[in-house]
């Protein structure tokens, strides 16, 4: 299938058994699975409302493999914004993002433009290692915008696109096609941390 102009692309990155394919499968067919099949990469479509007309929004879910640079870097350079993944449960799946935000940088020259979004998944686990003011710190240092979600109780997973897509200031984006924005009140409850750049 070609890819067309107006395609909005997302690129998930994150550890493997974070839930970036949970988070994606939640959000796309309103699904989830318990078991882990590891992802090679995929894509999804969904359409979005854009400008005051409807675009493709296209979300590459990667590989939580590093076997694949080449890849990873070609997911980068096509990017439009970027979700990165790790679970609350696992504090090395946090520190696994370093690289590829440092990647996502040296692509792109600057995230000051760049929608990202640092993502907390399993916030419903009890056995947590992240704790939430230290995934805020991580993302105040990185200028990005953070939230929990949980792919398995559905929690945070639209607002989680919709947040990605308000955070696009190049384009007027939102998930509802009629173009109306959702009610933005609760958004100070769902976004923890997150970065205003003046």
């Amino acid at each position: 299938m070609p890819e067309q102009s107006n395609d909005y692309r997302v690129v998930v990155f994150g550890a493997g058994g974070v839930g970036k394919s949970s988070l994606v499968l939640r959000f796309v067919k309103g699904t989830f699975r318990d078991t882990y099949i590891p992802t090679i990469e995929d894509t999804y479509r969904q359409v979005i409302s854009c400008d005051k007309s409807v675009c493709t929004l296209q979300i590459t879910d990667t590989t939580g493999s590093h076997q694949f640079p080449a890849m990873q870097r070609l997911s980068i350079s096509k990017g439009h914004a970027f979700i990165l993944v790790f679970s609350v449960t696992s504090k090395q799946s946090l520190e696994e993002l370093g690289p590829i935000y440092q990647l996502i940088v040296q692509i792109k020259g600057s995230v000051e433009d760049i929608p990202v979004m640092l993502v907390g998944n399993k916030c419903d686990e009890t056995q947590r290692e992240v704790d939430t003011r230290e995934a805020q710190a991580v993302a105040q240092q990185w200028k990005c915008a953070f939230m929990e979600t949980s792919a398995k109780m559905n929690y945070n997973v639209k607002e989680l696109f919709q947040e990605l897509l308000t955070l696009e200031t190049r384009r007027n984006m939102s998930l509802n096609i009629d173009g109306k924005r959702s009610s933005k009140q609760k958004r100070t409850d769902r976004i923890k941390g997150k970065c205003i750049l003046m």
